[in-house]
């Protein structure tokens, strides 16, 4: 029995699990970016509502893949005038370009156990750049509301708004953007269970 026991943990650890395929929660997925203002002022801005997939091995994390898209129409300030103003041609023009994306193309561990410095495409203003995120896994559990495999992130990442066409009012307005993105997924299957089982509300 003893030898069966150790066979089998072997057998186990020779085959670890495949990453688990979770859906991105729009709900809990948002970016938040800030710029610096004339030297006077660092305001923010949010968008809102990211949908995606994760591919999330928790043995190997390095394994993992994820993309999200983000439909900047959800863009916000807090200032209706400096919202118009991003949505319209001279920032993101939104009605030409409705969404961002970004696509992992490499993961790679960071400088703590918790920590991931990702790698991948993202897509803004009709423009790809190469861009990596330093990601920190904020927690993997089971939710205790939902009772669902879920998982979270942070991510932070600076990026020139020049590289995607939008650097009007460089250089009195920092070109550099400093973006933190949040991020909470659920197992997939699950979720879609779960949704079966709880419509969202209309």
């Amino acid at each position: 029995m003893v030898h069966r026991l150790a066979a089998a943990i072997v057998l186990a650890a020779s085959f670890p699990a495949a990453a688990t395929t979770y859906t991105l929660e729009s709900n809990y997925t948002q970016g938040v970016f800030r710029w610096n203002h004339l030297g006077f002022s660092s305001p923010a801005a949010q968008f809102d509502q990211g949908e995606g997939t994760l591919e999330f091995d928790q043995a190997e994390p390095t394994k993992s893949a994820v993309s999200v898209v983000i439909p900047l129409a959800t863009l916000h300030t807090g200032v209706p005038d400096l919202d118009d103003d991003f949505r319209s041609t001279d920032f993101f023009d939104t009605p030409r370009f409705p969404t961002a994306s970004f696509r992992s193309t490499k993961v790679e561990k960071g400088n703590a156990p918790d920590r991931l410095k990702v790698t991948g495409e993202l897509s803004l203003h009709g423009v790809t750049k190469p861009v990596t995120l330093d990601v920190r896994i904020v927690k993997v559990g089971t939710n205790p509301r939902t009772s669902l495999p879920t998982v979270g992130f942070d991510a932070t990442t600076i990026l020139k708004r020049s590289d995607f066409g939008l650097g009007k009012y460089v250089p009195q307005v920092s070109d550099e953007i400093e973006m933190h993105i949040i991020c909470q997924a659920v197992e997939s299957k699950a979720y879609a269970e779960y949704l079966k089982a709880h419509p969202p509300k209309k």
